[in-house]
């Protein structure tokens, strides 16, 4: 399960095929921008063709748990030197596709590239043209999708789920974007499954705090970075002068989030037990209370002291 996001300018061609099991069904090819969500299922064949004056980046993240090697991203090439089509003998594939042995040596040792490959003008022009019909079936622009919270001088916060992108069931992931403007926090949450967060502008400050209340991450993150929230884990986020912008995925397509802050706060469920739970006076509770209930999950700066 592999999932694709586009985070610059630049025009890139993705081509795609949903399942290598019908093989009626022959390679789309569509045009991704910047901000472009492409889930891509197990077993897809996919290719990347950057048919712009400028460079692309594409960041994939996946839910390696299950991989050969766990946590690593297994590769699955069809052509090159490290493609499976490569490693069979000469004779088999000269009986597979009934040709000879000169030219099942061409076949499968042409193409020295290994993942990324120039191609020169003759070869650019077989490559199809996306076809734009596609691109909302197989792609959701979550730059472009109404925020789930939006705060003014806050920033916003924008879920993608199979309820708004049905591809998304086929890989088994929910995608999520934070955006915090000047010095504003994301209030603290947890999920019920692990959270991969990649930084794609800005910096901020990243506390996590994990098993029997340990603080076990506190530190600055900044652009191109990526860190991982176990399941349960609780995770608080605040951009410094330059803004934060993250993109996020949560391993499942049904997990559920629980919040610290806002009216939606897991501790607003607990109102008769809430003041008992935390040794306080009846008036700083209800003042946190009141807070909870008037807040949201982005929060704008403000000075405290």
């Amino acid at each position: 399960m592999l999932l694709y996001f586009c985070i610059s300018l630049g025009k890139c061609g993705v081509g795609l095929t949903s399942t290598a099991s019908n093989t009626k069904e022959k390679m789309a090819f569509i045009g991704i921008k910047k901000g472009d969500v492409i889930p891509i299922p197990c077993a897809s064949v996919s290719c990347w063709y950057n048919y712009g004056d400028s460079d692309v980046v594409i960041v994939f993240l996946a839910d390696a748990t299950n991989a050969y090697v766990a946590g690593e991203i297994t590769y699955f090439l069809l052509t090159g030197p490290q493609g499976h089509l490569h490693a069979f003998s000469l004779e088999s594939i000269a009986k597979t596709y009934q040709i000879t042995p000169q030219k099942a040596q061409k076949l499968t040792s042409n193409q020295k590239g290994l993942l990324l490959i120039k191609l020169n003008q003759e070869q650019a022009e077989t490559i199809p043209k996306p076809n734009e019909e596609l691109l909302n079936i197989y792609t959701q622009n979550i730059n472009c999708s109404l925020p789930d919270v939006e705060v003014n001088n806050g920033g916003n916060f924008t879920t993608l789920k199979p309820s708004k992108f049905p591809f998304l069931e086929q890989v088994g992931l929910n995608v999520s974007r934070l955006v915090l403007e000047t010095n504003a926090t994301r209030a603290p949450w947890y999920a019920s499954d692990p959270q991969v967060v990649y930084v794609v502008k800005g910096s901020g400050e990243v506390q996590i705090v994990g098993l029997q209340g340990k603080l076990v991450l506190n530190t600055k993150v900044e652009t191109g970075q990526l860190f991982v929230v176990p399941k349960l884990f609780m995770v608080a986020i605040s951009a410094d002068e330059n803004g934060l912008e993250l993109i996020s995925i949560v391993t499942s397509t049904r997990g559920m989030m629980g919040e610290m802050g806002s009216k939606n706060s897991v501790l607003n469920t607990i109102p008769s037990i809430l003041q008992v739970s935390l040794n306080v006076s009846s008036e700083l509770n209800q003042q946190f209370i009141e807070m909870m209930e008037t807040g949201t999950i982005i929060v704008t700066p403000v000075n405290l002291y």
